[in-house]
């Protein structure tokens, strides 16, 4: 769509919403992690092995027997990947998942010995430090807890966990963070021995923690990882109340995951005509409010980090990798900001049908897209723009990360058949994103197609003036405004 028919959308689309918006008056209500915006990269991925199937490109049923792929290690080292994590930067990587919990590090790769299923060599575990250190990721990981990694009596045994970590230092990176394992709440399932249970997640939480504060001190301690929680979540087999009782207290940050939903691969059924919908964008709500209240009953004032996230379980929905959910992931991330949540890490960075990236090309999707301009114009100071908000347009402002004093603001109008007015009370660069079709695996930014070069640089992100009064922002589009002239003092 050209710049001239982007401008002309806007104009005659129906008028749903007349806001205002004074950056300047907008008070500061928290800050987030400088790592805020993260991605997980599944273990599976750098160890190579059956993961989530993309889904085919007929529009045929997906066979739940054919859910999964033989995939070769990721390659780390590889230019492009390197290159559009980096722009990403500052992030948290975390290299963690279901097959997590049951990986074997060893010299070399080859058969896993009895009671595990992959082996996680050292060679992969440098291209995981090397890629970190290149594009400014701190690592963020989980360790192995299936039969074999016990003793006689079946209790959880670190010394894997410290060959892991000896060898990280041998490289000069470091663990940053770490959960005990995967999604404890599904440990029954997920590669824990047959018959886990609370009280058995409790005694080792406990071997995990008192290890931890002696083998890796400046490490913190995140738990409990736990998925399944809340209505909207994938169904647990044990619950988080029950962990959190039976280990105590004892974490550095409280970690949770949340989709908001599973994927045909493991039985869901959704409408992608309900993904714009206030009760899809508001389940990442009610999942943190159920984390939050456990956090508060046994963790209290510990951070909250959401350690992996994506709009389905199971490799991601038909459309995620279209324009159509870019709109649950910055509102996401709008949302949780919003309300104190520290960290919020996408899965994945590139596999499946979830990821930023495309997994055979490394070529971003739209969301990668959103995420850049995320990272590039919000900053740590969350602002309270809630009270402007409206139905179907979704408000979030945030200081500039870069210029003092200055204000960010996304917009987002959910409403696919009408436009939204936002009255701006000080001059503003706006940056549009649109697509021709929702679910579209292309975006424009103010009606020019964002793509990479020829030689894999990335475009420049332009925006266009927009003086002070009323602006129109046509149905189905994302706006960040930055206020350079705000002189807000919370971002002074």
């Amino acid at each position: 769509m050209t710049i001239a028919l982007f401008a002309a959308a806007s104009l005659c689309a129906a008028h749903a919403a007349d806001i205002s918006i004074a950056p300047a008056e907008l008070k500061a209500i928290g800050a987030i992690d400088t790592r805020f915006q993260s991605y997980n990269i599944e273990m599976v991925k750098v160890t190579g092995g059956r993961f989530w199937k993309p889904y085919p490109r007929t529009t045929r049923v997906l066979d739940a027997r054919d859910r999964y792929s033989k995939r070769a290690p990721i390659d780390l080292a590889n230019a492009r990947l390197r290159g559009l994590a980096a722009a990403l930067a500052p992030a948290y990587l975390r290299v963690s998942g279901t097959w997590a919990n049951a990986a074997f590090f060893a010299d070399a790769p080859g058969k896993p010995p009895q009671g595990f299923d992959s082996v996680l060599s050292r060679e992969q575990w440098r291209g995981v430090v090397e890629f970190a250190r290149t594009v400014d990721a701190e690592i963020v990981t989980s360790f192995a807890i299936s039969p074999g990694s016990r003793d006689a009596d079946g209790r959880w045994r670190p010394d894997q966990a410290q060959h892991l970590i000896d060898y990280t230092r041998a490289l000069g990176g470091r663990i940053a963070a770490a959960e005990f394992m995967n999604e404890p709440t599904l440990a029954t399932t997920n590669g824990a021995p047959a018959g886990y249970d609370a009280t058995a997640y409790g005694r080792d939480f406990e071997i995990f923690r008192d290890w931890m504060r002696r083998a890796a001190p400046d490490t913190l301690i995140l738990g409990p990882g736990s998925v399944g929680d809340a209505p909207s979540s994938a169904g647990s087999g044990i619950t988080t109340r029950d962990l959190l009782a039976a280990s105590g207290s004892g974490v550095d940050r409280f970690s949770y995951h949340h989709y908001n939903t599973i994927s045909p691969r493991c039985g869901g059924h959704d409408d992608p005509a309900q993904a714009l919908s206030e009760g899809w964008l508001a389940r990442t709500d009610a999942t943190l409010v159920t984390y939050q209240a456990l956090r508060d009953a046994f963790e209290p004032g510990k951070p909250i980090w959401l350690t992996e996230t994506a709009d389905a379980a199971c490799g991601g929905n038909r459309w995620d990798k279209t324009f159509l959910d870019t709109f649950r992931y910055l509102d996401q991330l709008g949302r949780l900001a919003r309300a104190g949540v520290q960290v919020v890490m996408h899965n994945t960075l590139a596999a499946s049908d979830y990821g930023l990236l495309d997994e055979g090309t490394f070529r971003p999707r739209p969301s990668y897209w959103a995420a850049l301009l995320w990272r590039r114009l919000m900053g740590t100071i969350v602002l309270d723009a809630n009270s402007v908000a409206a139905r179907d347009f979704h408000l979030y402002a945030h200081c500039h990360p870069d210029m003092r004093g200055a204000v960010s603001v996304l917009a987002i109008n959910a409403s696919q058949h009408a436009s939204s007015t936002l009255t701006l009370s000080h001059p503003a660069e706006r940056y549009t994103l649109h697509a021709t079709r929702l679910q579209g695996a292309t975006v424009q930014l103010n009606g020019k197609t964002l793509a990479l070069s020829a030689d894999d640089e990335l475009p420049r992100l332009e925006p266009r003036a927009a003086i002070a009064g009323a602006i129109r922002l046509a149905p189905a589009t994302i706006t960040f405004l930055v206020f350079p002239t705000a002189a807000n003092p919370a971002c002074s």
